[in-house]
């Protein structure tokens, strides 16, 4: 199999990290490979703030974890032994969010094309982790920080920005196994 095709079939969304540092070289290389994302236009509507900071990753943890809890409430009716498990994660955990990953990367985006194009930075991203043997997990709940004031103005979020990240990385242990996928539903004319 082809590297590109390994690093597609083999790359999970990791939640456990050790404290190891990422060197700064790593994370540039990453962060170059999520800039060749293709993007509408070539519009490339992205830009990246990489959290390293302990201090600065509590407060945006303080920040996300209400909020992640008023997201899932609904699921208390729809589906409630998985909102039970993962109510039960937020107590055992010290960091139900962010996973304690010693990087947090930011993808911020704006303009019509974000949405379209920065999906495609945080894979790109994503996959030059895995490739140089990091692990990562896009973790939406982790966003849900707008609502801070200081943490918008320390991330320099506009009015017109908004966050497709954040995407969690650092070194692990082990690799989740692969969970089983559902055959690709296909229609050939």
């Amino acid at each position: 199999m082809n590297e590109v095709l390994k690093a597609i079939a083999e790359r999970r969304a990791v939640r456990e990290y050790t404290a190891a540092k990422v060197p700064k070289d790593t994370l540039l290389k990453i962060i170059e490979a999520a800039n060749q994302a293709p993007s509408a236009m070539n519009s490339q509507p992205w830009r990246f703030v990489v959290v390293e900071d302990g201090d600065f990753h509590q407060k945006l943890l303080r920040a996300a974890i209400p909020n992640a809890k008023r997201m899932l409430e609904p699921f208390r009716e729809i589906n409630p032994e998985r909102y039970e498990m993962i109510m039960q994660r937020y107590k055992e955990l010290p960091d139900p969010v962010y996973y304690s990953a010693p990087v947090i990367i930011f993808v911020i985006g704006s303009g019509i094309f974000a949405g379209l194009s920065c999906p495609l930075a945080c894979e790109n991203l994503m996959l030059a982790a895995y490739s140089l043997g990091l692990g990562s997990c896009w973790v939406h709940f982790g966003s849900l920080v707008t609502d801070d004031e200081e943490i918008k103005k320390v991330l320099e979020l506009s009015e017109d920005e908004k966050i497709f990240g954040p995407i969690v990385i650092g070194y692990t242990e082990n690799f989740p196994q692969s969970p089983p996928k559902k055959e690709p539903v296909i229609k050939w004319i």
